[in-house]
């Protein structure tokens, strides 16, 4: 299955080409779902209400369907779920339950009832193609990276290897005459767990990528670079960049000639930003695009490709250089990436990345953990970080006879 997730700077036309890139898919004869948290833009886009509890075909395009996340009657569902749940710890609080009706959403449901959607309809198996408009990048950048990084709280937080006296809870409940809280807390951990791990497995399937949308000019091709190098330091791929309300070149306009070069130099910027990623160019229609045949303007051919990505590895690396250098050097990709935003700590066997305001937090592999961080430098778009053995901890070589 292909996944691909559409954001970009706000403002940029993201919903419009998630739109478009859908479309696209479902004429290359790709049976494809275009899934969305936005309530009345994809109708205007797509000339068709898209579908709530399930989703809805668009009857000019054979093939495309679309879904909106109601992400409050998401909220009110888990909400109520996990009060039934509790019920007889909030009852020894004496806590009054909250009705249906008295629930209204909190702030950053969105992002959880965006991500169990996406993990649901993965699952479902119905789709050639997965689309999703996501949230603008900076947001999307930590959504993606939020399933990892609550698995690591709760394995900080309620240790596994804790859960080995689980056994004796029912007995003490029994003597205590209610349920042991600690039962519970491990059971959502449980049920949080599986959740998340699934969550990760569909942002990090190999068919799984980042579509960029983006304005054309230096501002934008700013804001893009620190987005690129935010991306790569969760290892998401960008499999292109849209560059959308291109005007046309050549114009007897001084004022629309101008500002069409002043677009075509910033193209050429961002090109030379992203020599290795695709950019597309996107024409301005003079309107706002309505309807499915004007999105078909907008992508077509390679513009619109839903080709897999090729495999690719974990692009952290570790190169040995022991034998020249006398160390081991973990490589992180980081195009797009300048040494003024730049942090690394390390805390125990971990260690932490920061890109700006973007920050990750990887275990070491076991080689570096029996190492010590001798400097790090930021070259050709990756930061390289040094590990020099410790002789207390590295294993020795048995001297020859």
């Amino acid at each position: 299955m292909r996944t691909v997730l559409v954001t970009g700077p706000g403002g940029a036309g993201r919903t419009t080409l998630a739109a478009a890139t859908a479309l696209a898919g479902a004429r290359q004869g790709a049976r494809t779902l275009l899934l969305t948290t936005q309530s009345s833009a994809p109708e205007a886009v797509l000339g068709t209400r898209p579908g709530v509890a399930e989703p809805a075909p668009i009857a000019s395009a054979p093939g495309l369907y679309a879904r909106r996340i109601d992400s409050a009657d998401r909220f009110r569902q888990e909400f109520l779920a996990f009060q039934e749940r509790a019920g007889a710890a909030l009852d020894l609080l004496g806590a009054a339950p909250l009705d249906e009706d008295e629930l209204t959403e909190l702030p950053g449901s969105e992002s959880f009832a965006l991500l169990h959607a996406l993990r649901a309809e993965h699952a479902s198996d119905a789709w050639d193609l997965l689309v999703v408009d996501m949230p603008p990048a900076a947001e999307t950048i930590r959504l993606l990276a939020l399933p990892a990084q609550v698995r690591r709280y709760l394995r900080r937080l309620l240790p596994p290897e804790r859960q080995a006296a689980r056994a004796l809870r029912p007995v003490l409940a029994q003597l205590a005459g209610v349920p042991m809280p600690a039962q519970k807390l491990y059971e959502a951990a449980e049920r949080w767990e599986s959740e998340l791990a699934a969550v990760q497995r569909v942002v990090d399937a190999p068919g799984t990528s980042v579509r960029l949308v983006t304005d054309a000019g230096p501002v934008a091709n700013a804001t893009l670079r620190t987005l690129r190098a935010g991306l790569a330091l969760h290892g998401r791929r960008t499999d292109g960049v849209l560059v959308n309300r291109l005007l046309p070149t050549g114009s007897a306009d001084p004022f629309l000639a101008g500002l069409s070069g002043s677009q075509q130099t910033a193209l050429k910027a961002l090109r030379e930003d992203f020599p290795d990623v695709p950019v597309h160019e996107v024409p301005h229609l003079g309107r706002d695009p309505q309807g499915v045949a004007e999105l078909d303007e907008l992508i077509d051919g390679p513009t619109g490709a839903v080709h897999p990505p090729p495999p690719a590895a974990d692009p952290w690396t570790v190169e040995d250089r022991l034998a020249i250098e006398g160390i081991l050097v973990w490589r992180v990709p980081l195009p797009g990436a300048e040494r003024d935003g730049l942090g690394l700590v390390r805390r125990g066997d971990e260690i932490v990345v920061t890109v700006g305001r973007f920050r990750r937090i990887r275990t070491l592999p076991s080689a570096l953990r029996r190492c010590t961080v001798s400097g790090a430098a930021l070259r050709d778009g990756a930061l390289e970080i040094r590990f020099t053995p410790d002789p207390g901890l590295w294993p020795r070589t048995a001297p020859s006879d």
